[in-house]
Parts: C-alpha cells; sequence; structure tokens
C-alpha cells in the first residue's frame, strides 16, 4: 500500500500479499506522474527550544505521561534507535540492526544491546518486559497491538512518523522526556543545516526510489515515506502515492526518463540478492537511463527505509546528494 512505504516496509509478514498490489513490472490504470514538482518551501534552520517535561502529546495526539525521565528504554523500530543515537542514549533493547550501522554504534558495540526477539512483526512481550523497560517505543501500524500487553507494566508509545518533519517531531518529544534538551536541538540544527545546505543547489536529475525484494517492487513517495520526504528538495522527483491502486510500472518509469536510481533491497529472512540484480532480468529495466549510466546505486535499507530519524535521513542526503551531482 503506497500510502505509506514505512506500512509496507514495517510489515515484514505482508510482503507476499502485498506483493500482488506493489507490481513494479505490470500496468496501472494511473497516468504516469509528468508535472514538475512544486518547489518546496526552504528548510528553517532556527531551532526552537526544547522543554523538559515529564508528559506531552505528539503530534498524532498521543499522549504520553512518565513519572521520571526513562532510563531504560525499549525500541521496537529503526527510528527509536535513531533518536535514542541522536540523544546519546543506548537502547535498553531493540530487535532491529540499525545500531549496527558504522555511523551509529557500530558492530561491536551493537553487540552489547539485547534484541528483542521475534522479529520485527511479532516482537514477544514477555521478553520485552523481562527488560523492566520504562518506555517502550514501536511503530503504531505495527505495534499498537502490543499496547493492551504492555499496559500497566510500562508506558508504550507508539509512533508513527511520515515525513522527515515528522521525525525531528518526534525526537525533540524524545528529548524533553529524557532530559536530553540540549542533544536534541543540537541534532535537529545539524540535519536543518544539512538539508537546507542541500536544497541550495538542487539537482536538475530526475532521481528515484524503489523498494522490494523480487521484481514485485515499490516506489517510495513523499506522502509516507521518510526518506522520500526529503527528495522533492533536492531533485526532481515526480512520484506521488496512488493509495491502494498500484505501484508504477517499469513502462512508467521508463517514460519518466530516470537519471538516478536509489535500490533499497528488502530481505524477507536470509538475503538472496539484490533487487536491482533481479530486476536486471527485464529487458525494460536496461532501458532506463540511470541503468544504462550506471547510476544505479543499491544502499543500506536498515538506514533508508528503516532508521528515519535525523541521523539516518542526513546520511541519506550526503549519498544522494552525492549521487545526484
Amino acid at each position: 500500500m503506497l500510502r505509506s512505504r514505512s506500512r509496507f516496509v514495517r510489515r515484514w509478514i505482508t510482503a507476499a500479499v502485498v506483493g500482488s498490489v506493489l507490481v513494479g513490472c505490470g500496468s496501472s490504470s494511473e497516468e504516469p506522474a509528468s508535472d514538475k514538482a512544486k518547489p518546496a518551501a526552504k528548510t528553517e534552520v532556527t531551532v526552537e527550544p526544547i522543554q523538559a517535561a515529564t508528559e506531552l502529546t505528539d503530534a498524532n495526539g498521543t499522549k504520553i505521561s512518565l513519572k521520571k525521565e526513562p532510563e531504560r528504554i525499549v525500541c521496537l523500530f529503526g527510528l527509536c534507535d535513531d533518536i535514542l543515537t541522536e540523544l546519546g542514549i543506548v537502547p535498553t533493547a531493540t530487535n532491529n540492526a540499525l545500531l549496527a550501522h558504522p555511523d551509529f554504534l557500530g558492530e561491536e558495540k551493537a553487540k552489547e544491546v539485547d534484541v528483542i526477539p521475534g522479529g520485527f512483526i511479532a516482537p514477544e512481550v514477555e521478553a520485552i518486559l523481562s527488560h523492566k523497560p520504562d518506555l517502550v517505543i514501536g511503530l503504531g501500524d505495527t505495534h499498537g497491538k502490543l499496547a493492551p500487553a504492555l499496559k500497566g507494566a510500562t508506558t508504550f508509545w507508539a509512533m508513527q512518523p511520515e515525513t522527515w518533519e515528522d521525525s525531528v517531531g518526534y525526537l525533540r518529544n524524545v528529548a524533553a522526556l529524557t532530559g536530553r534538551t540540549a542533544e536534541g536541538e543540537k541534532a535537529e540544527k545539524t540535519f536543518r543545516t544539512k538539508l537546507a545546505a542541500a536544497e541550495k543547489t538542487p539537482s536538475e536529475k530526475t532521481a528515484l526510489v524503489i523498494y522490494g525484494s523480487d521484481e514485485n517492487f515499490g516506489v517510495a513517495t513523499p506522502e509516507g515515506d521518510v526518506a522520500a520526504s526529503l527528495f522533492p528538495k533536492i531533485a526532481d522527483y515526480p512520484w506521488k502515492s496512488r493509495g491502494v491502486e498500484g505501484s508504477y510500472s517499469l513502462e512508467e518509469i521508463l517514460a519518466q526518463g530516470v537519471d538516478v536510481l536509489f535500490v533499497e533491497t528488502m530481505s524477507f529472512g536470509e538475503a538472496d540478492g539484490k533487487l536491482s540484480e533481479k530486476l536486471a532480468g527485464n529487458p525494460l529495466w536496461g532501458k532506463i537511463p540511470a541503468v544504462k549510466n550506471g547510476d544505479v546505486h543499491e544502499v543500506n535499507s536498515e538506514v533508508w527505509a528503516k532508521g528515519r530519524g535525523t541521523r539516518s535521513l542526513g546520511i541519506v542526503l550526503d549519498e544522494a546528494t552525492a549521487a545526484l551531482r
């Protein structure tokens, strides 16, 4: 479902079902996007002060109330790990591999963080509670079902980021609750400064971000995909969400004359090859300008698809702007 690529990526168990909707090689009933996207508003670099708090209401209307600053935080999706890293906090436990990235904790230090069994889709409640967390942070449309089982034992926070602004808001919220206000302001300032610098000289090239595990790929769109929400600021990015109607076909992608292509290979279990290599068997794939010119970039899906926070998005900006030059 392309209303939010985040919802597809995080619902690993639905991959096989969604594949029939996110068809990359079939036709679509929708007309291809053709109009150039309107210039996005310039990013404001000024950062408002963050006030420490023990309770707040986030952008989605979720009320969070804690008796004291949380010391033991369990992360059930990447944005949590990203935010905590930016604030200088190590999660008590996690269920993803983002922390192993060299720009986060790195492989050796990440091994010191306990892993919640059950995977992204079904993290085990008993394992979560065994860590006696003060706060558990998950993705709303995936982990919201855990709320009843956690109620009374800990505070559960269901986040639902869809744009980079959402992610910045969550960073500020967590900074307020943990008392890491200076760290939060610094992280936000660093990211905003980087984004503002990148948008001063946007590329005229047409970019595309796709994701998937096989030929049934999806197109990441700014409406609901945090990393893709950056692209209208730094390149020509004509791709728009089609909701439940489906994704773009290779024919439509070919018609857009994509100059630079970013590929997020998703692994549902053991890795079995790169998405770009699997698509190479389709004759239309080889006709895309980015493919013909060797401008296809396999990116780290842990960062590009799952991170969603200011540190991950900073890496996305660095890699994207370098490729778009």
